[in-house]
């Protein structure tokens, strides 16, 4: 396992940019398997689990070159289907959870689709229904192997009817619209997933010949067409990295600009920081978060009581920028309730920042109530080890802020979400070394 050391109490200064965004990397790059045609994809993040997706793509067949950092071109015109019915496919399937997203586009395009049980971050059961309900709804038989924790879609062809979904899925919505852009009359989705991540995967197959209506809300309307055709598409900048950013900027009361963060796509974002007290000004683009040298103080509701943030689907706020919120609330002045509604293990890894001095009572699996330092006591530094990518990062965000050198272990897990991050951050000061 990989180790950072961090010296903290540190002020950074300079502009960060952030990376593309990997949630929507990985609907975007399951999505050419929808055409022959050569599609092209820029600001693709250098990260593991998007490389590990680009692999698998290799490994079916896709012709993948890179054209420059962050750009490449992917062509699915001869695939290797019997590779989907190998031992190694279930190797590779099994090691990246965004692998699901292959199988309502190949179910699509070629009447079967095939998935190991995916793995990912431990946070909590994700199921997988609302993909397989959805497909089955299109016309899709369904079998699943208990003993090899294997799942297989079939149809000869995909018909398009009306689904209400039990959850808005993000990653099922997208599954079930590239399923359905191909199946033959009219899709209604209902309760669909309306994340900026989403929406550019529904443009860019709009792009491609799709005949989707109602992107951005949470009803879509997808008259099925006969093929896609190629396209170029750009990737959104990483919304959670920029949470990250501003909530590193205030905890170590250091003055940062983030570039290009496509302000238009953040939603609530902004303004949940600003509720913990924190100045995100809007410039042009960018945001810059001045030097907090008098700390930050949270907000109360209007009638006087404690603050609450929780997670909600889109346009509510994300649930990968908890653990960040949680983290800088530990230097806040005032206290905050942190209800984590969608994942009931994410709050976990708060003993860690209980044992480097935060004031944090972990209610339950979903609730904890953060008492600030308003700075009077600086967090002091540990040996950690990243238990996900969110939590890794926040774990990242306490050390640089804390007293002394701090150990961060099992990093790959953050290198599975931040592209070169220690780099990056040592370009703006910090003092962080991989070893």
């Amino acid at each position: 396992m990989g180790t950072f050391k961090i010296e903290g109490g540190h002020k950074l200064k300079g502009s960060i940019q952030p990376q593309g965004a990997k949630n929507e990397a990985l609907q975007i790059l399951c999505a050419v398997l929808l055409t022959p045609e050569k599609v092209t994809i820029n600001n693709i993040p250098d990260i593991i689990d998007v490389n590990k997706l680009i692999n698998l793509l290799k490994k079916l067949g896709v012709k993948v070159e890179k054209l420059s950092k962050g750009s490449y071109t992917f062509q699915a015109d001869d695939l290797d289907l019997k590779y989907l019915e190998s031992d190694q496919f279930k190797i590779d399937g099994r090691g990246l959870r965004g692998s699901i997203m292959i199988v309502g586009p190949l179910l699509a395009r070629f009447g079967k689709g095939y998935i190991p049980k995916p793995g990912g971050d431990k946070i909590g059961r994700r199921r997988l229904d609302t993909h397989f309900e959805g497909l089955i709804k299109l016309g899709a038989k369904f079998g699943y192997s208990r003993e090899e924790q294997f799942y297989g879609v079939e149809a000869e062809k995909l018909k398009g009817t009306y689904m209400l979904l039990e959850e808005a899925s993000v990653t099922g919505t997208a599954n079930i619209v590239m399923a359905a852009v191909l199946a033959e009359g009219q899709t209604t989705i209902y309760n669909a997933a309306c994340e900026p991540y989403l929406q550019q995967l529904c443009k860019m197959l709009n792009r491609m010949g799709a005949k989707i209506s109602g992107v951005g809300s949470n009803m879509l309307i997808i008259d099925g067409v006969e093929s896609l055709g190629g396209t170029e598409h750009r990737m959104l900048p990483d919304m959670i990295e920029i949470g990250s950013w501003i909530g590193l900027a205030a905890m170590t009361k250091s003055e940062l600009t983030i570039k290009n963060v496509s302000w238009n796509d953040l939603g609530v974002i902004p303004n949940v920081f600003r509720k913990l007290g924190i100045t995100v000004e809007k410039q042009g683009d960018d945001i810059h978060i001045p030097a907090h040298t008098d700390g930050y103080e949270i907000q109360s509701f209007i009638d006087g009581s404690i603050l609450t943030i929780s997670d909600a689907p889109w346009p509510g706020f994300t649930p990968d920028l908890l653990s960040i919120i949680l983290v800088v609330a530990t230097q806040a002045r005032g206290s905050v309730l942190i209800h984590q509604k969608m994942f009931e293990s994410r709050l976990f890894f708060v003993d860690k920042l209980i044992d480097m001095g935060a004031k944090i009572i972990l209610c339950d699996p979903h609730r904890a109530t953060v008492i600030g330092h308003d700075f009077k006591s600086t967090l002091k530094a540990t040996t950690m080890t990243s238990p996900d990518i969110r939590a890794g990062v926040s774990l990242l965000i306490a050390a640089l802020s804390a007293k002394g050198t701090s150990t961060i272990q099992n990093i790959e897990q953050i290198d599975r979400g931040y592209e070169n991050i220690d780099e990056r951050l040592r370009a703006i000061g910090a003092r962080i070394e991989r070893v």
